[in-house]
């Protein structure tokens, strides 16, 4: 079971070049495929005067959802290094996009595989990398008597409370890393029928 992940903090940012053509690499924190494709575009207006704009995406804690794009360089010379990166540094929820003005001279293929790589590389190099954990909430009822028992499982096993409210019958709602979930039902559980 995956209960953390790594990812980057912020945005960075890492350059290369080569036989003067210049590449801005720059890596953020997203969390859904509308945040890094909205990013593409305004790269894509910011940076109209460059060649080419490439990317590539990883999001979710299980590393399933991933694309990359090589905006008009040859198959498989931007966006899969770019990815291969991300991979190689176990990241996730995060897109590197890399701006590329042309020099006047080819790198050809080898050449490109290696600036976007490299570009890549030094975003990452650049960035906070920190660990997430996956977590998740667990909703319950129980009767306002009952609230020290509730508290304190709730303090021991370090759950956070995302809601709480206290009408006839008390409600509350903790958030806490999957790993630590089924322990920390059974102990709301054992307290909620202390006989």
């Amino acid at each position: 079971m995956i209960d953390e992940f790594k990812t980057i903090k912020d945005k960075s940012e890492g350059t290369y070049s080569e036989l003067r053509s210049k590449f801005l690499a720059f890596a953020h924190h997203v969390t859904t495929v509308e945040e890094a494709m909205s990013l593409v575009e305004q790269y894509q207006k910011k940076y109209y005067d460059a060649r080419h704009v490439c990317w590539a995406y990883m999001l979710g804690a299980e590393r399933e959802t991933f694309r990359s794009n090589d905006n008009g360089e040859p198959s498989g010379t931007a966006g899969k290094p770019i990815l291969g990166q991300i991979n190689s540094n176990e990241l996730t929820d995060i897109i590197i996009l890399v701006v590329r003005y042309f020099g006047g001279v080819k790198l050809g293929t080898s050449g490109l595989i290696v600036a976007y790589r490299t570009a890549a590389a030094e975003a990452i190099a650049n960035a906070e990398i920190e660990t997430r954990t996956v977590d998740e909430e667990y909703t319950f009822s129980f009767e306002y008597p009952l609230m020290n028992s509730v508290m304190k499982v709730a303090r021991d096993m370090d759950a956070r409370i995302v809601s709480q409210s206290y009408d006839m019958d008390c409600q509350m709602t903790l958030s806490i890393r999957k790993g630590k979930m089924q322990d920390l039902q059974e102990k709301i559980k054992k307290a909620l029928s202390p006989f």
